[in-house]
């Protein structure tokens, strides 16, 4: 986690207010990447301001926007909704820049072995849940792989960023 980079013009995620339904929809995006490794300028912008919502298949019911810069959703269905990207990717840097509330359930998914079935059995998931029953894998952690030092950082009220690399099978 770390300060906004809202102007940033590198791969922007998801946002989501207090006062939104997203505490209930179990994850708020489907990224399967963001660049190629050791690549610096091939970075594949997936959000750009408003722009970067045709780069993603909608899943589930929510009502998924891109506007002052991020990607969010106010209202959802009583099942989970994701946006998953069109694109494959393999060996990749993913920068996810994000606001959660307290009580955020939510998460960004990744080599998922069946798109249409998303879950942390069958995807690393990099959660975002700082109150969750079991803080093992709380914010931060990919669930049931790596978990959070107990000591760590609380997404919750604020604007975070979250970089993640996956190389090889990882």
């Amino acid at each position: 986690t770390g300060a906004p980079h809202r102007n940033d013009k590198e791969t922007r995620a998801m946002t989501r207010s207090a006062g939104q339904f997203l505490a209930t929809i179990a994850a708020t995006a489907l990224l399967a990447g963001c660049g190629t490794m050791g690549n610096p300028a091939g970075w594949t912008t997936l959000i750009d301001g408003e722009k970067g919502m045709d780069n993603f298949t909608r899943v589930g019911d929510a009502n998924w926007t891109a506007s002052d810069g991020a990607v969010q959703a106010t209202q959802g269905g009583k099942d989970p909704a994701y946006l998953l990207s069109k694109q494959s990717y393999t060996n990749f840097e993913m920068r996810v820049e994000f606001w959660a509330s307290d009580d955020a359930n939510s998460g960004v998914f990744m080599r998922c072995q069946d798109r249409s079935t998303i879950t942390d059995e069958n995807c690393y998931e990099a959660n975002i849940f700082d109150q969750r029953p079991d803080p093992t894998y709380a914010t931060g952690a990919i669930v049931k792989i790596a978990p959070v030092p107990a000591n760590f950082q609380r997404a919750g009220g604020k604007w975070n960023t979250m970089e993640v690399t996956m190389q090889g099978t990882h």
